[in-house]
């Protein structure tokens, strides 16, 4: 008998991206940098572009009292003080499980591991826990592939 004794790994799913980028409309971005070089910084400024709410989530550069992108900078995903929808990952592979497990702690409706950050466990647990999955895919890209233009909130007024 040949069966599988491990999870078959992540896919993504284009109907998943499209509701994500679609009805997130409050993200907050791990890994904020105030380095406009690095591709945190272009993908902050898209998305705040395409008029999502970014909360940018950096310890050190909060406990400095940074802005990035004129946004106030917070320590961690639980002193954000609004609900999150989207946690968008800009942290290395393994360092990204700890963020998919507090953004399963606080509620977030889904976690968005960035291109290159790859995760299977994290990315299992965070479905088990019922939130949206997109991993090892970019905004940049999704957005105008998928056809979002930003939240739906926007749209609809």
């Amino acid at each position: 008998c040949n069966y599988r004794t491990t999870m078959p790994p992540f896919r993504n799913n284009d109907a998943v991206l499209k509701r994500m980028l679609s009805k997130s409309n409050n993200i907050a971005l791990v890994g904020a940098s105030k380095n406009s070089t690095r591709a945190s910084y272009e993908i902050m400024g898209l998305l705040l572009n395409h008029g999502y709410t970014v909360f940018p989530v950096n310890p050190i550069l909060a406990n400095q009292g940074e802005t990035v992108h004129d946004q106030k900078v917070y320590a961690s995903l639980k002193d954000i003080p609004v609900p999150i929808d989207m946690v968008d990952i800009f942290r290395n592979s393994e360092a990204a499980g700890g963020v998919v497990d507090e953004a399963i702690a606080i509620g977030a409706q889904g976690v968005w591991l960035q291109e290159g950050v790859i995760n299977e466990e994290a990315a299992t647990r965070a479905q088990k826990a019922g939130l949206d999955v997109a991993m090892d895919v970019c905004p940049y890209h999704e957005l105008p592939r998928l056809g979002v233009t930003g939240p739906d909130e926007l749209s609809e007024e």
